[in-house]
């Protein structure tokens, strides 16, 4: 959350001269509501099946860089689904995050005592991105532009 997946993403593939997709965007599309009144109304179990489907849908219809939501990565198939394909982990760490998104209530798994609660999704999720990551970049005190750079060095892209 805030780690600057989309932005970085559409630099990405600015710069690769391919296309870019975000399933929390087709997510929203799909729904006709945010992400947030999923999570409200539906409650996390009914929009991480929305989400599995975006995803699964995405990868299949996309060859350009593709944005995941955050949580994407805890169904099996999903990650499944990555294995051999180039995946980009954006790392921060939780100062940043306070930094970037004050980690406020309109993200709905940080709604009560949000550092607490980014700590224990980092601890619960870090082993499943860096299990599906081809590189992790840090993205702590850089540009969009510099971590756009080093994910391009690290996966060792050219430019198109």
């Amino acid at each position: 959350m805030g780690v600057g997946k989309s932005t970085v993403g559409q630099l990405l593939a600015e710069r690769l001269g391919v296309g870019y997709r975000d399933t929390d965007e087709d997510i929203v599309a799909a729904e006709g509501r945010a992400i947030a009144d999923i999570f409200v109304a539906e409650g996390e179990a009914v929009f991480r099946a929305v989400e599995k489907r975006a995803v699964r849908t995405a990868l299949a219809e996309h060859e350009g860089v593709l944005a995941l939501g955050g949580g994407a990565i805890l169904d099996a198939e999903t990650r499944g689904l990555l294995v051999g394909r180039r995946v980009v982990y954006l790392s921060m760490d939780v100062e940043e995050a306070v930094k970037r998104t004050g980690l406020n209530a309109a993200r709905p798994l940080l709604a009560i005592n949000p550092r607490k609660q980014w700590r224990e999704l980092m601890e619960a999720r870090r082993h499943l991105y860096e299990e599906v990551a081809t590189v992790v970049v840090a993205t702590d005190g850089r540009t969009p532009e510099e971590v756009t750079q080093a994910a391009l060095d690290a996966l060792e892209l050219k430019e198109a």
